[in-house]
């Protein structure tokens, strides 16, 4: 592990065949304080905590290549990463959760059920962590472009990273992510990723709770069972399973299931992430065969809580694009955006058969 200049933490994970040396440059940039750590404010409408980060205003907005902030520093452009790299991870410099984390010893249920309460005018500190995962040292592209053996060392920094975050006192959930595209809002074109740790049990998977509680402990032993009789199954490996979901609420969405039941990547086998570095660069890199451009996409991996339901919250990817078409995306409206009623424009089974197609022609490509 590494300090930057602003005593934010860098960790470089190295390829199993690098040709790069051990050692590494320190930050020639000139010390920096760091911004105040976030406000969280609750709405109190729905419950909800919203991050209010303002640090965030100030962050770099698609620079051209010569001025790529997470390039390897050069003596033209003193970048976040000092030496060159396989897959580089460090502290966000405009984070909207942490640095601090909570006091140790700080009970997680206790705090969990003081975040659940409803009042009006509640605010909290932002305690926390956001990292950001460089997959390359390219100044373009996304982690379909990365080889298998990248890809695999991408795969061992999530797992690594989830463990060490989910230790933080205060952390409640860790959510590794990468934005790819303008369409999307990305600020840098860098392949990159981010992870995210939460104090709190984000939205998205307290509902899920609210789904395992109603239906039963075996829902996504279920829903895999289900999903693996359709024909929107897209690739069905010995560890994993990738279709389009029953109920796909975008015109691309293509979910991707351990095939045993595993809560996070910390918990996963070398085998396992062996067969997640192919499965999920296949079907990135059949996202891009779609259309004669590069499709937008949020890719998303959905672990267990930290301190909750890790027994029957199974670790799962979420991919989403809003491309309908070579010209055409989908923007949230009315239903969507303000009462969270989505309408899907293109038909699961109609979008597994483009995918399956588009796959076809992705593998093709790497023979």
């Amino acid at each position: 592990m590494h300090r930057l200049s602003d005593g934010r933490e860098l960790i470089y994970f190295d390829d199993p065949d690098t040709r790069l040396p051990p050692e590494r440059a320190d930050d020639a940039r000139p010390e920096a304080p760091r911004p105040p750590v976030a406000q969280m404010r609750q709405d109190p409408l729905t419950g909800e905590w919203v991050s209010i980060a303002a640090a965030r205003q100030n962050r770099v907005m698609l620079p051209p290549k010569h001025l790529d902030p997470l390039a390897p520093s050069s003596p033209e452009n003193l970048t976040e990463v000092p030496s060159d790299y396989d897959v580089a991870v460090f502290e966000n410099k405009s984070p909207s959760f942490g640095p601090d984390v909570a006091p140790e010893g700080t009970d997680p249920a206790v705090s969990l059920a003081e975040l659940r309460e409803i009042g009006l005018g509640r605010t909290a500190t932002s305690v926390g962590r956001c990292e950001v995962v460089c997959f390359s040292p390219a100044t373009e592209g996304s982690f379909a472009d990365l080889s298998v053996t990248r890809a695999r060392t991408v795969i061992e920094a999530w797992a690594d990273r989830t463990a060490a975050l989910s230790a933080l006192p205060g952390v409640q959930q860790v959510f590794p992510f990468e934005n790819r595209g303008e369409a999307i809002g990305v600020t840098l074109h860098h392949p990159h990723g981010q992870i995210y740790s939460y104090p709190y049990i984000t939205p998205r998977t307290q509902k899920l709770i609210s789904s395992i509680e109603s239906y039963g402990p075996t829902l996504f032993a279920d829903i895999l069972d289900l999903e693996r009789s359709s024909d929107r199954v897209l690739i069905e490996g010995e560890h994993v399973t990738a279709f389009v979901p029953f109920a796909a609420r975008w015109p691309v969405e293509v979910h991707l299931l351990m095939n045993r039941h595993v809560p996070d990547f910390a918990e996963t086998t070398p085998e396992e992430r062996d067969e997640l570095a192919v499965v999920y660069r296949r079907i990135l890199r059949a996202i891009d065969r779609l259309y004669d451009t590069p499709t937008p996409y949020i890719a998303a991996w959905h672990q267990a809580p930290v301190n909750e339901h890790r027994d029957d919250i199974r670790l799962m990817l979420q991919i989403t694009s809003p491309r309908r078409a070579a010209d055409k995306l989908k923007f949230l409206a009315g239903s969507e955006a303000a009462m969270g009623a989505f309408i899907g424009d293109v038909p699961p089974e109609t979008a597994a058969g483009l995918l399956k197609d588009a796959l076809a022609r992705a593998d093709k490509d790497d023979e």
